[in-house]
C-alpha cells in the first residue's frame, strides 16, 4: 500500500489511541476510587493507593487530567474527520484492511469518550449532586 494513501489513516488510528490512552486517566482518577469505595471496598483502595501513589496525584489533579483528554478526543475526532473519505486501495485486500482500520479507530474513539464522559460524571456532576 503506498504510503500517500495510508498517511491519514495511520494519524487518526494514533490519535484514537492516544485519546483512549487519556480516557484510561480519566477512569482511574475517578471512576476507580469511587467503584471501589461504592463497593465496600475502602480498604482495597487505601492498598492500592498505597502501592500505587500517583493515584493520588491524578485525583488530586484531575482538571489536567481531563483537560488532556479533551484535547486528545478533540485531535483524534478531527483526525478521523479528515480522514472519512481519505482514499482506499484499489486492491481488494488492502481496501479491506483500509476499510477495517477505519472502523477500528472510530469505534477506539467512541469508547475513549463514553469512558471520558463517565469520568466526567464521577469527577465534577456526582459532587455537586451530592453537596
Amino acid at each position: 500500500m503506498s504510503e500517500p494513501l495510508l498517511a491519514p489513516l495511520k494519524a487518526s488510528a494514533g490519535a484514537s489511541l492516544l485519546a483512549l490512552v487519556t480516557a484510561g486517566g480519566t477512569l482511574v482518577c475517578c471512576v476507580l476510587p469511587a467503584a471501589m469505595v461504592a463497593l465496600g471496598a475502602g480498604a482495597a483502595l487505601a492498598g492500592l493507593v498505597s502501592a500505587v501513589p500517583q493515584l493520588v496525584w491524578l485525583s488530586a489533579h484531575k482538571g489536567l487530567v481531563f483537560g488532556a483528554a479533551g484535547i486528545a478526543l478533540a485531535l483524534s475526532g478531527v483526525l478521523l474527520w479528515r480522514a472519512r473519505r481519505a482514499p482506499c486501495p484499489t486492491d481488494p485486500a488492502l481496501a479491506r484492511t483500509c476499510t477495517r482500520l477505519r472502523r477500528l479507530s472510530q469505534w477506539t474513539w467512541g469508547v475513549a469518550a463514553a469512558s471520558t464522559a463517565a469520568g466526567a460524571l464521577f469527577a465534577f456532576a456526582l459532587p455537586m449532586l451530592m453537596a
